[in-house]
């Protein structure tokens, strides 16, 4: 399951079992309850924060669960409005946020890493990948307008409708992510980044995004099966 680590007023939170590096970090209900709790503690705190997501080994997260949904076909809705609440609470969160993504951010992963208010990547290995329109997976309303509203109109569009796998450089290029970094430096330059901005931290930064979103966040807090 999902894990922190404090680093200053900076909580790295770890996608992943500690010491893991095969996994894929996928949105099993357990682990989505896992991540709002971690970032029920963080909101709890007082004083300057910052969050930054990352995982170990060859992936950050490729997404949603998709053998749990196989086996729980009468709760998949009630599954993705799980996911989309967790999009919308990382938005939204009154806390500065950073994504390093160390390795393959695809699907529900890659639209993760977008809610975060700064993505960084790394330059040499793995991929940001929205590979729906490859494997048939339409989008629901919700992260559509998530990947409008954090994305770069030209990046959103190519994106969405071909499925490209990103390395870093390319989406540094295109404007998916903000920074690209060796791996031996992704963790500590998104830290660095995280730690600058921790200040920010509170009720004004949470209603400047809340106004910024509103729309998107509307959107994902939509019920899936309203659509």
């Amino acid at each position: 399951m999902p894990y922190v680590h404090q680093q200053g007023n900076v909580s790295i939170l770890y996608l992943g079992e500690e010491g893991e590096q095969t996994s894929e970090n996928r949105f099993h209900p357990d682990w989505l309850a896992s991540i709002h709790s971690h970032l029920d503690d963080l909101e709890a705190r007082s004083g300057p924060s910052a969050l930054v997501t990352t995982a170990a080994g060859k992936f950050y997260s490729t997404g949603a669960d998709l053998d749990w949904c196989a086996a729980n076909p009468d709760q998949v809705n009630a599954y993705l409005d799980e996911v989309q609440v967790l999009f919308a609470r990382l938005l939204a969160l009154p806390v500065p946020t950073v994504a390093a993504l160390q390795g393959h951010t695809f699907g529900a992963g890659a639209f993760l890493a977008l809610a975060h208010d700064h993505k960084i990547m790394r330059s040499d290995r793995g991929f940001f990948c929205l590979p729906g329109i490859n494997i048939g997976v339409h989008y629901t309303p919700g992260v559509l307008e998530l990947a409008a509203a954090r994305l770069p109109v030209r990046a959103a569009h190519e994106a969405l409708l071909t499925g490209r796998r990103y390395g870093g450089q390319a989406a540094l290029e295109l404007g998916i992510v903000e920074d690209v970094a060796p791996a031996d430096e992704l963790l500590s330059r998104a830290v660095a980044h995280a730690e600058s901005v921790a200040h920010t931290r509170g009720e004004v930064l949470g209603k400047i995004k809340r106004q910024l979103y509103a729309r998107t966040l509307d959107a994902l807090r939509a019920p899936v099966g309203s659509y």
